[in-house]
Formats: structure tokens, C-alpha cells, sequence
């Protein structure tokens, strides 16, 4: 069986295409991860279809109130339990190819995006089970949050890709920046390609990617190289 992968979202013609385009269309056309898009206005009892109400004690902007978003995630859901319902949202844990990984191997995950100034706090403590922030930045809405998190994890399915190595010389395997890579000419523009690669010196080739993914983490991502010595 497929992941199954159910978005909730005020917004999902803005995430469609997304997911029958490239790589990810040709994983969901080919059964290799279910992705199904829901409207939560669908589930308001407004007349007008509105979701959001002015916050208790004042401040700027709309919240997502609580009937349409509980009415929504207990309808998708149904009688086939999600292992995780996540709440896309810029106070959750980091986003990491680790967590990814973890996540790809689940049946199935119901990802909430939240819009406004987020959501209902009953929401977080009732329904939600694990909150993820793919970075320290704020979007208008956590639809393309959630087609973030989407592409990350499907990536990890097996079949997905189309060379199963290309996971493992990404950035951030092994807490390491990917190295250099270079295709045809030899030479572009007074360009040259480090003759390492032209060598056909498999053991020196692994070495030379090696030590400039050492030199690149050092350079831009020196955390990364901490975390690994704390591990």
C-alpha cells in the first residue's frame, strides 16, 4: 500500500499541479504515495464559508477557529487512524532529512496548513500530534509548507527516484553539504572540470567529493559538523 498523505487547506488548487508534475507525479501516477488534497471550507457551517474569527484579548489578524478545522481532520480521518496529523507551522521542530526518513515510512499522515495567524490553540492540543517548521521564516499560509514536507518525504520512498544513490550523496546525509558536480564540455568558458573527475579514479573520485563536502560544510554549515561529533 501506498503512504496515503491527506492536506488540509483553505487553498488546495494552489498545490495541485505540484503534485502531478515531475518526480512526485510520476511517484503518485505510478502508486508510489497517495496524496489527496482537502478544502476546509468545506466543513465550515457558515453560510458564507468562513473559517477564521478575531483572537481572544485582542491583536492583529484571524485565527482558523476550531468547528470547521475538528469537523474536517474527524471527517478525513474517518475510521482508518493517521499515524501522525501534522500541523505545518513556524514554532514546530525543524524540518530534517531524518525526520523525512522516519516519516516515509508511515501508512499514513494527515498535515494541517494553517493560514491567518495560525490556528485555534484547542486545535494544537486536541488534534494535532506533531508540529514541523521547514525554516525560520513565515509564509502567508502553510500550503506550500505542506508541499514541502510532501516532496521531502516522498523522495525517501523507495522507487521514487530514479537512481536510489542520489539520496546519498544529497546535502545533509551524514550531516555533510553535497560536493561539486559538473557534466559536459570539459571546458566552458575558459571553465575547466577538476581533472580528479576525468581521472576514471574511482577511489581517488570519492575522495576528492569527500573532502570538498568537508570543506563546503565547514564553510557554510560548521553546526552541522558539531552535531555529528555530539552523536
Amino acid at each position: 500500500m501506498p503512504l496515503q498523505i491527506d492536506i488540509l487547506t483553505l487553498f488546495p488548487k494552489m498545490v495541485s499541479g505540484f503534485f502531478s508534475e515531475s518526480i512526485l507525479g510520476r511517484a503518485v501516477e505510478n502508486g508510489l504515495v497517495d496524496v489527496r488534497l482537502h478544502d476546509v471550507r468545506d466543513w465550515s457551517t457558515d453560510k458564507h464559508r468562513r473559517v477564521d474569527d478575531r483572537p481572544f484579548g485582542g491583536g492583529a489578524g484571524m485565527l482558523m477557529a476550531p468547528q470547521p478545522v475538528f469537523d474536517a481532520v474527524e471527517a478525513v480521518v474517518g475510521d482508518e487512524p493517521a499515524d501522525e496529523v501534522i500541523y505545518l507551522c513556524p514554532d514546530g521542530e525543524p524540518l530534517t532529512n531524518d525526520i523525512a526518513r522516519g516519516l516515509s515510512r508511515k501508512k499514513r499522515l494527515v498535515l494541517l496548513s494553517g493560514h491567518y495567524e495560525g490556528i485555534d490553540q484547542r486545535i494544537r492540543d486536541a488534534l494535532v500530534t506533531r508540529e514541523i517548521s521547514i525554516g525560520d521564516y513565515v509564509l502567508t499560509n502553510g500550503t506550500i509548507a505542506a508541499a514541502v514536507l510532501v516532496d521531502c518525504i516522498a523522495r525517501q520512498i523507495p522507487g521514487v527516484l530514479g537512481e536510489e544513490n542520489s539520496l546519498t550523496s544529497d546535502s545533509f546525509n551524514a550531516n555533510l553539504l553535497s560536493f561539486p558536480q559538473y557534466t559536459r564540455p570539459e571546458v566552458f568558458r575558459g571553465m575547466p572540470v577538476p581533472p580528479v573527475l576525468l581521472s576514471g579514479n574511482h577511489a581517488e573520485i570519492r575522495r576528492w567529493r569527500h573532502e570538498q563536502q568537508l570543506k563546503k560544510t565547514r564553510e557554510r554549515r560548521p553546526d552541522l559538523l558539531l552535531k555529528d561529533i555530539q552523536q
